[in-house]
């Protein structure tokens, strides 16, 4: 089934190849959207996909790459979905 996530990251997740970490756990998983650096520091995300599968990358985006501190991570599901090609890094 599809669904949609939509993520807000707080910790130390900018300038430690966050995003990048994000771009390439949505692409293992097969999953679609966008991820981008927030001006308050945290980190956002939209995946698309197999809710079986996001809820896989959103345990991933808890552990984040090597230099990542995550310390929460706001996650709510949304019914309406934008059919993402790929993901991005914006």
């Amino acid at each position: 089934m599809k669904a949609r996530a939509h993520l807000y990251i707080k910790g130390k997740v900018q300038g430690v190849f966050y995003r990048a970490f994000t771009q390439e756990v949505a692409d293992s998983l097969g999953l679609t959207g966008w991820v981008r650096n927030l001006p308050d520091r945290k980190v956002e995300a939209v995946f698309e996909g197999d809710r079986g599968l996001i809820e896989k990358a959103i345990m991933k985006c808890h552990e984040g790459p090597p230099y990542a501190s995550v310390t929460d991570i706001e996650v709510t599901w949304e019914n309406n979905l934008e059919g993402f090609n790929d993901f991005r890094i914006r």
